[in-house]
């Protein structure tokens, strides 16, 4: 990876864009395709979207969604302590001790969850945490010092963990779901301009907001763009790590590249040209099966309008919706390179329907 690349990288993950509070890491991710793309586009609730050839009457969509689960302050005791609501799937049971920020208006409130020691519980007795039970201590003893912080019910909490690198060969951050996702298409932008590519259909490179709570931002700039093609890149699990079942989570491999979803909401041809184009680069892929549907923003662009031809690129991910989610560095040079080569064989006015 070039440094210039491997900054960005650095930079978009370390920056905290909860569901609903995208706007600052979508900044830095517009600040970096800028020079790759012909114009822009920021939607009512943040979604950004890059255009190449905007005239072309023919619409291609590869998208990846910006935000990360959080939280927000719910109650707020006499004592100082903070209690929460999930803000997406957020997991109580990863909070125990961890170190977070509180996002406020006078700026970050450092805070940290706290949890009873072993000494004083009864071992035998203990349950998992809950969000009924886990707490966050920001240092105040009162509501109103709390409050004097510029704490309120409604702030938003992230976790304070950072990027690293594992091994040298693996990317270990919060919120690689989806940001890695928003770094591989802003790649695949500099790959066709730098190499001089020119494609004979409008690009929307699209960086969606609210994945984690219903593919909700998604849903609206499918309905806005309309496009005719659209191919989203995801994180799926990883499953070779301790307490994973294969015969229901599949057998994936961090490190054995892209994995192509089957599905009802994957269209079949689409799906078929991706596979025919790993096979001729020599990228290696895995497949996967979905049930009634991906889970991802694939849902929400295959069924809005009249139909899109949909497909999903997924990177392999441990330890999903944890603060130390890791993917190997391989297998998102795969998947960028998956989502490069598909590009350039797809037509201007390519039919995809099954027949005519």
């Amino acid at each position: 990876m070039r440094p210039e690349s491997f900054d960005f990288l650095q930079k978009y993950l370390n920056n905290p864009s909860p569901t609903g509070f995208e706007k600052e890491g979508q900044k830095i991710w517009l600040d970096y395709i800028r020079p790759y793309i012909d114009e822009y586009f920021v939607d009512t609730y943040g979604t950004v979207v890059g255009v190449i050839n905007p005239e072309a009457k023919y619409k291609v969509v590869i998208e990846a969604h910006a935000d990360e689960i959080s939280y927000f302050v719910n109650f707020i005791t006499e004592s100082g302590f903070l209690y929460l609501r999930k803000n997406g799937g957020s997991d109580p049971l990863v909070a125990p001790s961890k170190r977070v920020n509180i996002h406020t208006k006078k700026g970050i409130v450092k805070a940290v969850f706290g949890w009873p020691a072993i000494h004083v519980r009864k071992v035998e007795q203990d349950k998992a945490p809950t969000i009924e039970t886990v707490f966050l201590d920001c240092g105040a003893s009162s509501k109103e010092e709390v409050e004097q912080m510029g704490i309120h019910v409604g702030s938003v909490v992230t976790f304070e963990d950072e990027f690293m690198v594992l091994n040298d060969k693996f990317y270990v951050g919060r919120a690689l779901d989806n940001r890695v996702g928003g770094f591989m298409i802003a790649e695949v932008a500099r790959m066709l301009k730098e190499n001089k590519k020119t494609l004979p259909f409008g690009l929307y490179i699209v960086n969606a907001v609210q994945e984690e709570i219903g593919l909700r931002g998604a849903e609206m700039v499918a309905h806005r763009i309309q496009p005719d093609v659209a191919i989203i890149t995801d994180v799926t699990h990883d499953t070779q790590s301790p307490m994973y079942e294969k015969k229901t989570s599949g057998d994936i491999f961090c490190g054995k590249g892209p994995v192509i979803t089957y599905g009802p909401a994957v269209q079949n041809n689409l799906r078929d040209l991706i596979i025919e184009t790993a096979q001729s680069a020599e990228i290696p892929f895995q497949r996967a099966a979905a049930t009634r549907a991906t889970g991802t923003d694939t849902d929400a662009f295959a069924y809005s309008g009249s139909g899109v031809a949909s497909a999903l690129i997924s990177l392999p991910l441990k330890y999903m919706h944890t603060t130390v989610e890791t993917v190997h560095k391989d297998d998102v040079d795969s998947v960028t390179r998956l989502i490069y080569e598909t590009l350039l064989r797809i037509e201007d006015g390519h039919d995809f329907r099954y027949f005519s």
